[in-house]
C-alpha cells in the first residue's frame, strides 16, 4: 500500500516536495502547542489539510488541529460539498472546526456605485446566494464567540482578530497552516516572507503575526509553499484523494490546470469570474447576478447581442446619473471597446454643453454640469435640452453612434463597428435586436456579405 512518504517528481534539494512537506508538518505538530487550518476549500488548501490529517493518523494522536474556513456565501456548491466532504473524512483528525458565515465586507469590483459588499447580510437574506449550511460548527451573526466581532467589518481584519483571539483561548504557540504556495502567489509570498518578519526558529515557511503593533504568539505557517501545480494533483492522484470537483468542470470547459482557481464572483477579475459561474454551475450564477449591485445588470448581456437593446428599467432607488453608470459598467463587463466608445461619446456632449449655448431653449455658456438636471423637463424636446435620463436613454437604446445626443453617423465609427464584428462576431449584433434603422441596416449588410 502507497504511503504518503513515497516520491513526486519534484526536487527540494535532496527531498522531494512531498517530503520536505510531511517533515514541515511534523515539525509543526511538534514544536507547536496548537495549530489551526486556513481552509477554503480549493485545491491547494484542501491538499494541505489532507496531508497535516494523514499525518496526524499516523502519529496516532488525533485530533491534532483545528480548521477555520471563512464562508463568503457567493460560492461554488461544489467548493462547500468538497469542504463538509473534508471535514467528514477526516474527523478523527480535525479538532473544531470554525466555519464562520458572519456579516463580512468584501470588495466588489463591477461596480462603481457600490464598492463593497457584505456576505450573509440578514437584511438582504432573500438575495442570498445559499442557505446557511446546516452544521453545529456553523458560526453565524446569531451564534457565534467573538465577543470583538463587529458587522460589515473588513474580511481581512476578520482573519487578524481571529488569530488574536485563538491564541488567547490557547495557552501556548500556535501555528496557523495557509496553502500558499510560491509559484501561484510568489510576489504575495515573498512578502508574507520578507527579511524583516519574524520567524520561528529561523524556518523560512514561518512568519509570526502581528496584531495592533504588537506580535502574537502565533506563527503562519506554509507546509507546501514550494509545491507546484503539478505536485498538487499528483498528490491527489497517487493517493486517491477526495478533491474538489469543480476543477473537473474547469477542465472539460477548457481551462488547463495552471488556470484552473475559485474566483471570487465579485473580485478584480469578475469577468473570468462570472463567466465560470455560468459555465460551471448556472443555478448559482444566476443567483449570484442578482446578489449584488451593478451584476445583475450583466445578466442583460447575458440575454441579447452586444447592440441589441436593454431589455430592463430604471430601478426606483437608482437616478439617472447612477442608472447609466450602472449601463455603462454592464457594457464594460462583456464589452469594454463599446463602453470606453460610449464613455467618450458623453465626454464630448457634456463638453458642449458646459461650453456652449442653446438660446432657443435658455441654456447659456453660464451654466455648467451642475445645472444639468437627472430627469428631462417635461416640457423640453429630449433633442434639445441636456439630462441624465437622456444620456441613460441613449445607453439603454445601444445608441452606437449616440444619434440621440446630437451625433451623426461617422466614418470612424463605421470602422469601429468593423473592429468589433472582427473582435466579437456574431454576438455583436442581430438585426432583429435593435430599432435604430442605419446600424439595424449595417447589420443586415454583414450578413448578406457573408
Amino acid at each position: 500500500m502507497s504511503t504518503d512518504s513515497e516520491p513526486t517528481t519534484k526536487k527540494y534539494l535532496e527531498k522531494n516536495v512531498l517530503e520536505a512537506a510531511r517533515d514541515r508538518m511534523h515539525y509543526v505538530f511538534d514544536e507547536f502547542d496548537h495549530v489551526y487550518l486556513s481552509v477554503s476549500a480549493g485545491k491547494d488548501s484542501s491538499v494541505m489539510l489532507q496531508l497535516a490529517a494523514r499525518i496526524a493518523r499516523e502519529r496516532n494522536d488525533s485530533p491534532t488541529f483545528d480548521v477555520l474556513l471563512v464562508d463568503l456565501e457567493a460560492q461554488y456548491r461544489a467548493t462547500i460539498d468538497h469542504f463538509e466532504e473534508l471535514i467528514d473524512t477526516y474527523d478523527d483528525a480535525i479538532g473544531r472546526v470554525y466555519w464562520v458565515c458572519l456579516p463580512l465586507s468584501l470588495r466588489n469590483a463591477v461596480s462603481q456605485i457600490q464598492p463593497k459588499w457584505t456576505c450573509w447580510n440578514r437584511e438582504q437574506r432573500e438575495k442570498w446566494v445559499r442557505d446557511l449550511p446546516d452544521r453545529d460548527c456553523v458560526l453565524s451573526e446569531d451564534d457565534h464567540p467573538f465577543e470583538w466581532f463587529e458587522p460589515h467589518m473588513e474580511f481581512e481584519d476578520f482573519i487578524d482578530e481571529f488569530a488574536s483571539w485563538y491564541a488567547a483561548e490557547h495557552d501556548g504557540t500556535t501555528a496557523a497552516g495557509i496553502a500558499i504556495r510560491s509559484d501561484e502567489s510568489l510576489n504575495r509570498f515573498r512578502s508574507l516572507t520578507s527579511d524583516t518578519k519574524q520567524r520561528f526558529d529561523g524556518k523560512n515557511w514561518t512568519t509570526r503575526v502581528m496584531h495592533e503593533d504588537e506580535y502574537l504568539d502565533v506563527y503562519n505557517v506554509y507546509p507546501i509553499y514550494d509545491w507546484a501545480t503539478e505536485d498538487v494533483w499528483g498528490y491527489v492522484s497517487r493517493f486517491d484523494l477526495p478533491y474538489n470537483e469543480v476543477y473537473e468542470l474547469m477542465w472539460k470547459n477548457g481551462m488547463s490546470i495552471h488556470e484552473s482557481r475559485i474566483c471570487q464572483p465579485y473580485g478584480d477579475d469578475q469577468r473570468n469570474g462570472l463567466d465560470q459561474f455560468r459555465a460551471l454551475e448556472p443555478e448559482t450564477w444566476e443567483k449570484v447576478l442578482d446578489r449584488v449591485s451593478g451584476v445583475n445588470f450583466g445578466n442583460l448581456y447575458a440575454r441579447t447581442s452586444l447592440l441589441g437593446n436593454f431589455k430592463s428599467e430604471k430601478p426606483d432607488h437608482l437616478t439617472y446619473e447612477e442608472y447609466a453608470v450602472f449601463l455603462l459598467e454592464s457594457i464594460g463587463l462583456y464589452c469594454p471597446e463599446l463602453r470606453d466608445h460610449y464613455t467618450e461619446k458623453i465626454e464630448g456632449w457634456l463638453e458642449w454643453y458646459e461650453n456652449e449655448s442653446y438660446e432657443e431653449t435658455g441654456w447659456t455658456a453660464e451654466m455648467g454640469l451642475e445645472d444639468i438636471p437627472d430627469a428631462h423637463p417635461d416640457d423640453m424636446p429630449k433633442q434639445k435640452w441636456p439630462s441624465w435620463e437622456r444620456v441613460a436613454w441613449a445607453i439603454e437604446r445601444n445608441d452606437f453612434w449616440m444619434k440621440r445626443l446630437g451625433f451623426s453617423q461617422t466614418k470612424g465609427g463605421r470602422e469601429k463597428l468593423e473592429i468589433l464584428r472582427e473582435q466579437y462576431g456574431d454576438s455583436l449584433i442581430d438585426p432583429d435586436e435593435t430599432d435604430d434603422k442605419h446600424l439595424g441596416e449595417w447589420a443586415e449588410q454583414q450578413e448578406n456579405d457573408e
